[in-house]
């Protein structure tokens, strides 16, 4: 199925460019200015201010790790690189950094909004299959959770449908979801078996 691209109006949203100061950063500011956006120009690192910002601009040939109050490629915005030389080495640290998008340097008088648009795709996309990740992984956990609860009650002389039929039954009952039942029902038993362990002991 086609995925429908929405395009944002940019007005007043801010921008903070990470890079020392250089003909790039005035370029790239008329850009931005004229398109609507509020510009901030720091350096050498991203203060907590920077969490402010919609898009992160950064200098992909003299920027370090240090820089970010993030982990790597965790930014909680866009970041678009800023790139002058193209050594594979200064490419990948840009991407394993988490760039989004690029601009090649030295900045002309185009190309900052397409880059602003690219970013901001590519990074939602980026947010929206992380959280379907961890919602399967979510899943995936509950399943597993109600395995061990149905192979707990199981193990007490009941069939497999009985202790499936069980744990739906103290659903009810406890008026609370399947998963969350068998969570109960696993620390239960859990406590259970380190009580017995320590009165044994």
């Amino acid at each position: 199925m086609k995925r429908q691209v929405r395009i944002q109006n940019l007005g007043g949203a801010r921008a903070t460019i990470l890079h020392r100061p250089h003909p790039t950063v005035q370029a790239l500011t008329r850009q931005l200015v004229a398109i609507g956006l509020v510009v901030d120009q720091v350096w050498p690192e991203l203060g907590p201010e920077a969490l402010a910002a919609d898009f992160i601009f950064f200098d992909a040939d003299m920027g370090y790790d240090g820089q970010f109050p993030w982990a790597a490629a965790a930014a909680p915005m866009p970041m678009i690189a800023l790139i002058g030389s193209e050594a594979p080495g200064r490419i990948e640290w840009s991407l394993q950094i988490g760039a989004h998008a690029q601009l090649l340097k030295p900045i002309g008088d185009n190309g900052t909004y397409s880059a602003l648009l690219i970013a901001r795709d590519g990074f939602d996309r980026q947010r929206a299959l992380g959280a379907e990740i961890a919602d399967l992984r979510r899943r995936l956990e509950e399943r597993q959770t109600v395995v061990r609860a149905v192979a707990m009650l199981a193990a007490m002389g009941k069939t497999e449908a009985e202790a499936y039929a069980q744990l739906r039954q103290m659903a009810m009952a406890w008026r609370i979801s399947f998963e969350d039942a068998a969570l109960r029902v696993v620390a239960r038993f859990a406590t259970e078996g380190g009580d017995d362990q320590r009165s044994r002991g």
